[in-house]
């Protein structure tokens, strides 16, 4: 009885083993074709990502040529014909502005200087004058006092066929710095020279480009518009009115033949920057206002949003692919160093 017993009790044993053994084989098989399914999902989706990163590398790619070499390789483009005989440039006295209206008037275009400075203003028109063998004339005007200068500046370009206008004047912190530091008055320079001076220079000389159907509008943002910069935060946030304000006129007015572009220059080695040692020398990354309005003009009528120059579209592109925190972090860190350079200068 016991041997039977035993082996009564083995053939069931074996018995519940086979049959988990089959439970098993089934479940495996059932998991294995829904895995199948769900493998079969991700490899449709892994391809479709890896066909757009590539179709959208391959356009960046050419988009690059298009703005940054192309236009080098194809010859000068003749923008009084395509924008008109004259162009006027606020701020035009330093650094990118003084730069913009020589390169301009390289193309054969009359050059309009508008600064706070009669005598830089008389100097600079002069000397394009000479150089280039066009018309120039200028306007003095200091933004920061605000609504009070428009009418006149109105009235003198009311005979002038102004093809270009070039938003450039703007100014900076005297060194990047703490908001509350910041005091009314530099707050109300900022919104008065940055954004307002924009805005009506642009609602002055429009009208004019709309009624013959052709012009450009040009306004100098930053790129540090691009992601919130901590130490820059007005002077950020005015460069962001400028890059949207620019965009959307662009959408507005392109039916209408008038071309909008917003620039978005990383650091140039100006006097705008002087009061650091580090970004203030010339270098790879930190090119003259010479060398970036060279490449700047020749984006003209191509991108209604670009750095301008092919290192800085780099730079922006880097940039874009930090995360938020990770840009923040940095722009503090780097402005709080930069401020510590600035005011142990001071000192000295």
């Amino acid at each position: 009885m016991s041997a039977l017993r035993f082996f009564g009790i083995s053939a069931i044993g074996l018995l519940i083993t086979m049959a988990a053994v089959d439970q098993f084989s089934l479940l495996y098989r059932e998991i294995s074709r829904s895995c199948s399914f769900y493998i079969e999902a991700l490899a449709i989706v892994g391809a479709w990502y890896t066909v757009r990163k590539c179709v959208s590398l391959a356009f960046d790619t050419y988009s690059a040529l298009r703005l940054h070499v192309i236009p080098k390789l194809s010859g000068e483009i003749d923008l009084v014909k395509k924008y008109g005989k004259w162009a006027v440039v606020t701020g035009s006295t330093d650094g990118i502005g003084k730069a913009y209206a020589e390169e301009l008037a390289k193309h054969g275009v009359n050059i309009i200087l508008v600064s706070r400075n009669k005598e830089k203003l008389e100097a600079v028109s002069r000397s394009i004058s000479e150089t280039y063998q066009v018309e120039t004339d200028f306007i003095v005007a200091d933004f920061s006092k605000g609504r009070e200068l428009y009418p006149a500046i109105k009235e003198a370009l009311k005979d002038k066929e102004i093809g270009i206008l070039v938003n450039n004047v703007g100014i900076f912190y005297a060194y990047t710095d703490y908001f509350t530091n910041l005091s009314e008055e530099t707050l109300w320079d900022l919104i008065h020279v940055n954004i307002a001076s924009a805005t009506m220079m642009t609602h002055i000389v429009l009208p004019g480009m709309v009624k013959k159907k052709k012009g450009a509008i040009v306004n100098l943002s930053s790129a540090v518009c691009c992601q919130p910069t901590p130490m820059l935060t007005v002077y950020g946030a005015s460069k962001s009115y400028l890059d949207y304000f620019s965009r959307a006129l662009h959408y507005e007015y392109a039916s209408k033949g008038i071309f909008v572009q917003s620039l978005m220059p990383f650091v140039t080695t100006t006097k705008m920057v002087a009061f650091s040692s580090t970004v203030s020398k010339r270098s790879i990354f930190f090119p003259t206002a010479e060398e970036y309005a060279s490449h700047a003009v020749s984006t003209l009528g191509l991108s209604i949003r670009t750095t301008g120059y092919w290192k800085h579209a780099i730079q922006l592109t880097l940039g874009e692919c930090l995360p938020e925190w990770m840009w923040a972090w940095f722009a503090l860190y780097l402005g709080k160093i930069l401020r510590k350079q600035a005011l142990a200068a001071k000192v000295k």
